[in-house]
């Protein structure tokens, strides 16, 4: 994993509080920060548009103070600011491929209407080649904060080699903060004719569906226990969608990682209809982790 993390600013409150968090997370790690902003020049036929030189004084002063506020807020982080000369979208994801982490904000309507997650922030998540966090501000939230919370939460939906880089993220960042890890997986009944004599037999010699849901979550996890001995791990399994288990389970969490498919059907780049949920639902951190 890479030694720096990297915040995107584009000086609203959340994307503030995006560089914040962003730091903090630095300082677990003993990581630096890098703060971006991606501005471009592109000259507009309008009487109140800026000339180059202005709008790129403009990007300046506004890593200046995300410099300012983060230093403010963890002080002794390794840190750096950076002008990306690209479009917002471009630049970002190619940081994904540089960076170990990359956070961006993410405006909060409280937990009725949810995030309102930005086109900026959705095109980066379906083409990021690592790990991106989407931070929500806190002072957005509308119902009084919980005390410090204690869990990392981890969506397990993929099983054995496909859940590798989501858990070892998870048990990663569990360990960082000194919480217990709640690895949550949602199951539902098959459909009739999605029935086969295999799947059958396999839930019967489980002892039933549940049952079954619970072994594969507990041989999925068996490595990730191993490889992080000192991380106190909690298994929730649940019958019920994926999403409402979810944040059900990891609303109010440290941080609630979930998994995106690199490729879905027929090539596409897209964020799965769980992940999508949670990023616009969860008042948490979310952490989106590709992988296969």
């Amino acid at each position: 994993m890479s030694g720096t993390i990297t915040a995107g600013v584009d000086g609203t409150d959340h994307s503030l509080a995006a560089a914040v968090w962003a730091a903090a997370e630095a300082r677990r790690r003993d990581a630096e920060l890098r703060l971006v902003h991606a501005w471009i020049w592109r000259p507009l036929d309008l009487p109140i548009a800026a000339d180059a030189d202005t709008q790129e004084r403009w990007a300046h002063d506004l890593l200046r103070a995300a410099e300012s506020r983060v230093a403010a807020a963890e002080p002794g982080v390794p840190l750096s600011a950076h002008v990306l000369p690209d479009d917002a979208v471009p630049a970002l994801v190619d940081e994904t491929r540089r960076t170990g982490l990359l956070v961006l904000g993410s405006r909060g309507h409280g937990a009725l209407v949810g995030y309102l997650v930005g086109s900026v922030a959705l095109h980066v998540l379906r083409q990021a080649e690592g790990p991106v966090v989407l931070v929500r501000d806190p002072g957005e939230a509308d119902e009084e904060p919980s005390p410090a919370p204690d869990e990392v939460v981890v969506g397990v939906d993929a099983v054995a080699e496909d859940a590798g880089p989501v858990l070892e993220f998870a048990f990663a960042a569990a360990r960082t903060r000194g919480a217990r890890l709640r690895a949550v997986r949602a199951w539902s009944l098959p459909p009739v004719f999605a029935w086969s004599p295999g799947s059958l037999h396999l839930a019967d010699e489980a002892g039933g569906f549940e049952p079954l849901e619970k072994r594969r979550l507990a041989e999925a996890l068996l490595p990730w226990r191993r490889a992080y001995p000192d991380v106190e791990v909690a298994e929730h399994v649940e019958m019920g969608s994926g999403a409402q288990v979810l944040l059900s389970a990891g609303g109010r969490a440290a941080l609630l990682v979930v998994g995106r498919r690199t490729a879905g059907p027929h090539g596409l780049q897209r964020v799965g209809h769980v992940t999508h949920a949670v990023l616009h639902h969860a008042s948490c951190p979310v952490a989106v982790v590709p992988h296969p």
